[in-house]
Formats: structure tokens, C-alpha cells, sequence
């Protein structure tokens, strides 16, 4: 999936530097690399290969998924756990066979390793899913800090690819367009706990239906929130350019 996007004048980086301290706009530009956003060779942004590509999306999503299969069969909370984290293991093994950098399978590893340490702590299988909420309340925080101190996360995601560095901070129009793409990411994030938080206090009786929600509104809501992020802040073509 990609978004059409017209093309963007490089912003020098004296610009940027009258901004905010080089130090700042370093920090910002490693963290916009860091995110995993990529654009394609026609100016686009790729939200499949942001989200990790496919094989990216069947890390986040599968060790849950044998998670619910095999707990829903055997109904034992211990081996469930086991081949949850098997399958966690078996993405990163992949990633070494295939020499590819190992950050986002490790990192899944290791909280699929959390939530079934977790799970197994406490003797109930809803508890495997209890890391996430406070991830995505983290996430959900730190967000809406980054719009309070006018430093919106989708400025600092989405700045760099289109060469805007740090300049969009000096037009109203752009920072207000960043703190609006930043708040549908937040809208997202909360989303998840409006849906899956009620359907954790129901015990096991609405397991299925917290593992389902995890499931759709993991990777498939996220490119959608990303996609939706990346349209509301496409900055407006300069009068008289020609659209790209």
C-alpha cells in the first residue's frame, strides 16, 4: 500500500539548526530512522514495509495466535506458553538463516517471553496479554506529551522522509497538521484498550475475543492509523507547483 505524495523541497540543515540545537534535530532524525519508516524510489511512503513487511506482520501476529489455538485445545495454560514462545523463537532463527537484522524478532521474543512469564506467574491465560496494555498506555503517553511540548510524534516520523527536517516546526500550519496526525495514532493506541481492557476483566470467558481484538487491531490497525497519519499531514503544494 502506498499514499501518493508530492514532492518535497530539501530543507537545509542551517535551517533546521535555527529550529532547534543540533543536538535535538540529531536525536529527532535518528529517532524518525529508528521508527522503521521507509518511502519508496517515487517519493511514496510503503506502509507495508513501515509495518515490517509480511514477514514483519506474522512476527507480531502468530506467536498470539498458537497462543489461543493450542490453549483453546488443550486448555493447558503451560504448554500453550511453550509453543507461543516456540514460535517466537522460530522467527528469529529465520531472521539468523536469513542474515537479516534480528532488532524486531528479538524484541517480540522477548515480550512474548514477558507476557508468558506473566501468564504463567499468576496461573491465568488472559494475563498473557497484560504487557500490552501497558505498552500501548506508555505509548499513548509519551504522544500526547510530544503535542503538549510541540514535538508531535508524526512531525518527528514523518519530517525526515519527506526532507522537511525540523522546518515544519516553524509554519503553524505544518505543526498543527503534525499534532492532528499525532492524536490519530493516539486515537488508535486507545482504541485497543477501549476494546480489549473489558473483554481482559471478563477472566477466561472472554479470552477469545481479547486474543481476536489483539489480533485485528495489531498490525492491521496500525497501517491503517499510520496510513490515515500520513494522508491528514500531506503538506499543500506550493501555488503554481505541479502536482507530483
Amino acid at each position: 500500500m502506498t499514499v501518493p505524495e508530492h514532492p518535497e523541497r530539501t530543507t537545509p540543515q542551517q535551517d533546521d539548526d535555527a529550529v532547534a540545537p543540533p543536538t535535538v534535530s540529531r536525536m529527532a532524525e535518528g529517532y524518525a530512522a529508528k521508527a522503521g519508516l521507509h518511502r519508496s524510489s517515487n517519493g511514496n511512503i510503503d506502509v507495508l514495509k513501515s509495518a515490517g513487511g509480511v514477514q514483519g506482520i506474522a512476527e507480531s501476529i502468530l506467536p498470539g495466535l498458537v497462543f489461543l489455538v493450542t490453549f483453546t485445545i488443550t486448555r493447558e495454560l503451560s504448554t500453550a506458553l511453550v509453543f507461543a514462545l516456540a514460535a517466537a523463537a522460530a522467527f528469529t532463527v529465520v531472521r539468523l538463516v536469513q542474515r537479516r537484522p534480528l532488532t524486531q524478532a528479538l524484541a517480540g521474543f522477548v515480550g512474548v517471553g514477558l507476557s508468558a512469564w506473566f501468564a504463567n506467574s499468576t496461573g491465568k491465560a488472559e494475563d498473557f496479554y497484560v504487557l500490552g496494555f501497558f505498552t500501548n498506555a506508555g505509548y499513548i503517553l509519551v504522544m500526547v506529551v510530544s503535542i503538549a511540548v510541540r514535538w508531535p510524534v508524526a512531525g518527528l516520523l514523518f519530517g525526515f522522509i519527506r526532507n522537511e527536517g525540523l522546518e515544519w516546526r516553524k509554519h503553524q500550519a505544518r505543526l498543527r497538521a503534525y499534532r492532528i496526525g499525532t492524536w490519530v495514532i493516539v486515537l488508535v493506541l486507545a482504541l485497543r484498550l477501549l476494546v480489549q481492557v473489558p473483554l481482559y476483566l471478563m477472566g477466561e470467558s472472554g479470552l477469545t475475543g481479547l486474543a481476536t481484538s489483539r489480533l485485528i487491531m495489531g498490525a492491521p490497525l496500525y497501517i491503517l492509523g499510520l496510513w490515515v497519519a500520513w494522508l491528514l499531514t500531506k503538506p499543500t503544494p506550493a501555488s503554481g507547483s505541479t502536482p507530483g
